[in-house]
């Protein structure tokens, strides 16, 4: 697996696993809702510590600075 995520998407990706958690742990997201933002955040937590994105590969998309060959 090739690196497909770039800094600035790792720290958005963070971003928003943190505000999922905070939502859920603080009780303003319940039930079902609850459950689809906690999927959603981790998702997004384990795709920023890996540094690869499953749907950036099938799209094509690559948010890492590619480094020029000397």
């Amino acid at each position: 697996m090739k690196n497909n995520v770039g800094a600035i998407d790792k720290t958005i990706r963070l971003i928003i696993a943190a505000i999922a958690a905070i939502l859920i742990i603080t009780g303003v997201l319940t039930g079902l809702l609850a459950i689809i933002f906690g999927i959603i955040g981790a998702v997004m937590l384990i795709t920023s510590f890996m540094g690869f994105c499953g749907l950036y590969a099938i799209f094509g998309f690559n948010t890492c600075k590619i480094e020029e060959e000397k």
